[in-house]
């Protein structure tokens, strides 16, 4: 029995071996070795409590495409120099991720034409894509809001007060909102 808890130990352990050294390659260009896609990327489960508010948390914003990780440092910098804390309740989804996500919000809402008012398939997703985060807690998001224009962040979705999307051009101002993201 107990050298088959060791060999179940091993295993594990193996396997979270490899896959701590295959998430960074998806970001490390190396020539002569392929890239992994960003949209299998895995993002973060979930992470610690957000400290400004309990009921949602801080996930680390690993995933996200470098420029957008940038820009998200920045704007959270910003953030923070104006008195305004905030947390990425949600950013970097994978494929399996988001199929996770939208089948929950099925099940809740009944239909996927229902579900996706809220979350969308892994194909029409820009938090696969490694450029949308959801920000909280609404104090911050209405500061993103405000503010977010002149770092490139834009709110996409009139339904969604939480989730904002990174593009360089948004900085001369951000295209009209959606009403909603399958719109």
């Amino acid at each position: 029995m107990r050298w088959r808890i060791v060999a179940l130990a091993a295993v594990v352990l193996a396997t979270a071996a490899a896959m701590v050294v295959a998430v960074p390659l998806a970001r490390d260009v190396v020539a002569g070795q392929g890239v992994a896609v960003l949209e299998d990327v895995p993002g973060p489960v979930t992470g610690p409590v957000c400290p400004v508010d309990d009921r949602y948390v801080d996930e680390a914003p690993e995933g996200l495409r470098s420029d957008v990780l940038a820009a998200w440092r920045e704007l959270r910098a910003a953030a923070e120099q104006d008195g305004e804390r905030m947390c990425v309740n949600d950013g970097k989804r994978s494929r399996a991720q988001q199929q996770a996500e939208f089948d929950e919000a099925v099940e809740k809402f009944g239909t996927p034409e229902l579900a996706a008012d809220y979350v969308l398939p892994p194909e029409k997703s820009n938090h696969v894509k490694g450029f949308a985060v959801d920000v909280q807690p609404w104090s911050a998001a209405e500061w993103v809001a405000d503010n977010g224009t002149e770092h490139g962040w834009c709110r996409r979705y009139e339904n969604e007060y939480w989730h904002f999307e990174y593009n360089p051009d948004y900085t001369a101002g951000c295209p009209a909102m959606l009403p909603k993201a399958t719109s």
